[in-house]
């Protein structure tokens, strides 16, 4: 990605035109963030250069990278052939990851949000990538101390890549519902189920739900306004919950919420992996796909965040209203067949409760937000060997 990233825009956008040209369909990567914490008192704490030397020489060393704060650590698997491999090295990456902060005396917590510590204590990492952003955005960038999982599927073809963009803009909220994670923030209850979503794609500039595009030429037309007009001076500026990737043949999906059970992070990838292909394939055998505005996937999207998935979400199609995991649950079994033929069937589920309520069923109980974010701390820093 590094020498994409010294492209010229021309050059850039020609790169990631041939990449996914050449790209070898349908394998995925997994990138998940976590908050880097005092293990005494859970507030974050801006040690991830330690982190990041700790890891020199050690088989993490090229799979952890920063994120934007001191106090977030991003660990990724890299390319897999299929989710099987993914899921497993999910499980290594966290114990690579936990083996090394225990080495370093920090914590580790992966919610979407940290339910208390002021983003007014975060520092930025000093990268010129972080450094631009922060130049640029100011309190926005300041304020979006948040815990994302991303999914990577790679797609052979750029106009099929931008038409499985435009399916899986529709499958968002649903996505979001099912990771939700973040209900506290600034040490309150914030009576929204995902308070990353919230902060992040109401403040950022080119985020939350994209347009459709008509293939690659469409895409690309936008992209060159965007270089042209000085709006964006690099391709990472485009901070869609769902994007082409342009240093990558990939599609990248980032809606949700960081997830502090593994099992869960499995599953929740794995959908998003399924649905991916899913989508594909339907492009492939003209099944026709819903291309929704954005103001209508928007309207669910504020649902997921708001209720996440206790509330309820709209069928768009026929206006129908229906609990948001009777949708998961549909949407499991249009993916089922896909996510048999791929291998990852046996890791699809939607828990009884997801981590948001969770958590928010413990603050009724009058657990305190300290109580409630060590409990989702001890289930990030769970033995993962052989699991």
């Amino acid at each position: 990605m590094g020498d994409s990233q010294r492209l010229t825009p021309e050059q850039q956008i020609a790169f990631a035109r041939e990449q996914f040209e050449a790209a070898q369909d349908f394998t995925v990567a997994v990138e998940e963030e976590f908050a880097v914490l005092d293990p005494e008192t859970l507030d974050l704490t801006n040690r991830f250069e330690e982190l990041q030397a700790a890891a020199q020489g050690t088989a993490l060393e090229d799979h952890l990278v920063g994120e934007l704060i001191a106090s977030e650590v991003e660990v990724r698997t890299g390319r897999c052939a299929d989710f099987d491999e993914a899921a497993a090295r999910m499980g290594e990456r966290r114990e690579q990851l936990h083996e090394l902060a225990e080495g370093i005396g920090v914590s580790l917590g992966a919610t979407g949000t940290h339910p208390w510590s002021p983003w007014q204590d975060q520092r930025i990492i000093d990268t010129p990538h972080y450094r631009r952003n922060d130049e640029i955005l100011r309190y926005v960038v300041w304020q979006n101390n948040s815990f994302g999982l991303h999914v990577h599927v790679a797609i052979n073809g750029p106009d099929r890549a931008i038409a499985v963009c435009n399916g899986l803009r529709n499958y968002l909220p649903e996505l979001l519902a099912l990771s939700a994670s973040s209900p506290f923030l600034q040490g309150i209850n914030s009576g929204l189920h995902s308070t990353r979503t919230q902060i992040f794609t109401r403040m950022f500039p080119r985020c939350g739900v994209p347009d459709a595009y008509e293939g690659w030429d469409g895409f690309e037309r936008y992209v060159r306004f965007l270089y042209e007009t000085r709006s964006i001076d690099e391709h990472t500026q485009l901070w869609w919950s769902v994007r082409p990737h342009l240093a990558f043949p990939t599609v990248e999906i980032r809606i949700c919420d960081a997830q502090p059970d593994l099992g869960e992070a499995r599953a929740l990838s794995a959908l998003i992996y399924a649905l991916t292909v899913r989508i594909a394939r339907a492009i492939d055998e003209g099944e026709p796909l819903p291309e929704l505005p954005p103001r209508l996937i928007e309207e669910n999207l504020w649902r997921a965040i708001r209720y996440g998935l206790s509330g309820e979400l709209i069928d768009l199609v026929t206006g129908d209203v229906r609990p948001a995991r009777a949708h998961l649950e549909r949407l499991v079994e249009w993916v089922l067949p896909v996510a048999e033929e791929l291998g990852c069937a046996d890791h699809l589920a939607i828990p009884a409760q997801n981590a948001a309520e969770r958590q928010r069923a413990r603050h009724e109980d009058g657990a305190s937000l300290h109580e409630i974010y060590s409990e989702q701390r001890a289930a990030s820093w769970a033995r993962t060997s052989g699991s």
